[in-house]
């Protein structure tokens, strides 16, 4: 078995690009060679699964990563990860148990996703960006100092933002009605969405250094390159829709309404999610310039519009 780089979550938002990429540059980098890629799957049914299995290079193996252990990264020689997590309540638990494995194993650098800058504090009003500053308080402990780690911050992807409008633009497309056009952003706070391709494009960058040191326990912010606002957003939709959008909700929040009436966990904790909006409501998400080391290796060039033709398909 040769030496691994173990991508977790690798038919998430980020890690098909990680897998994607790694496999891309894998004759062309000294770093990868003689090393093997593992994408983790829950279900090697999965259409993304089947995708990643079929490039060179990646052995895609049905394996839940918060199950993974000490034994098991040393079985699978497992020298470098890239580690997406989920967000819902007990994400510290399991993200820390991973990386505790990690530095009992011996892995040698992981490469994780964290959030926002601007919302990543003690103080955050949403639950999870507190969970990730937990995190990497953790990874920044005398404790944890033969782990080397880089935590990736991006600020909101151009999926989760962009979603309602394509799905605004295929209903009219279908009915030639409108619905309400909602929207999670403010009428006029920028933010910088990012594709999260381009995130996991960053991270598969760091994957292949050579020396994984000048990176470690850095914080790195990605953005996209262009700030948008949710009045830009409609006036995106309206040029597809060729009339007026009739009804917006701007600072729409329904979708945690509907999170939390779902959830099985406390309603409180999962409402705080949009407690947490206000900084990008109020024109925070732009607070932090994209970091340097992301420009020079891999600057971000996709823009809104390019993700809003993207998600119609065309």
């Amino acid at each position: 078995m040769a030496p691994t780089i173990l991508v977790a979550g690798a038919t998430g938002n980020t890690g098909r690009s990680v897998v994607e990429t790694l496999s891309k540059h894998f004759n062309a980098s000294s770093t990868l060679s003689g090393h093997r890629v593992v994408a983790l799957t829950r279900s090697l049914s999965n259409p993304v699964a089947q995708h990643l299995a079929t490039l060179p290079n990646v052995s895609v193996l049905e394996q839940n990563w918060v199950e993974i252990t000490t034994e098991w990264l040393r079985e699978h020689e497992v020298v470098r990860a890239f580690i997406a997590s989920h967000n819902q309540p007990n994400q510290f638990a399991e993200e820390s148990t991973f990386h505790l494995a990690a530095l009992q194993a011996g892995v040698q650098y992981v490469v994780r996703i964290s959030t926002a800058a601007a919302s990543v504090r003690p103080d955050s009003d949403a639950y999870y960006p507190r969970s990730h500053w937990a995190i990497e308080a953790l990874l920044g402990s005398p404790e944890f100092q033969a782990l080397q780690w880089t935590s990736l911050q991006p600020n909101l992807f151009t999926n989760y933002c962009l979603a309602p409008a394509a799905e605004f633009i295929k209903h009219y497309r279908k009915t030639g009605k409108q619905d309400t056009l909602r929207l999670m952003l403010s009428e006029d706070g920028p933010v910088g969405i990012i594709d999260p391709d381009e995130v996991g494009t960053f991270a598969a960058r760091l994957l292949c250094a050579e020396d994984p040191s000048v990176h470690n326990r850095a914080k790195y912010v990605l953005n996209g390159p262009e700030n948008i606002t949710g009045g830009r957003i409609v006036k995106m939709v309206e040029q597809y829709l060729g009339a007026r959008v009739e009804r917006v909700s701007y600072k729409d929040t329904s979708f945690i309404d509907a999170m939390a009436a779902a959830s099985q966990e406390s309603k409180n904790v999962i409402l705080s999610i949009r407690r947490g909006m206000g900084s990008l409501w109020e024109g925070k998400g732009t607070a932090y310039p994209t970091s340097k080391e992301v420009l020079e290796l891999a600057a971000p060039t996709r823009t809104p519009a390019d993700a809003l033709k993207a998600l119609l398909g065309e």
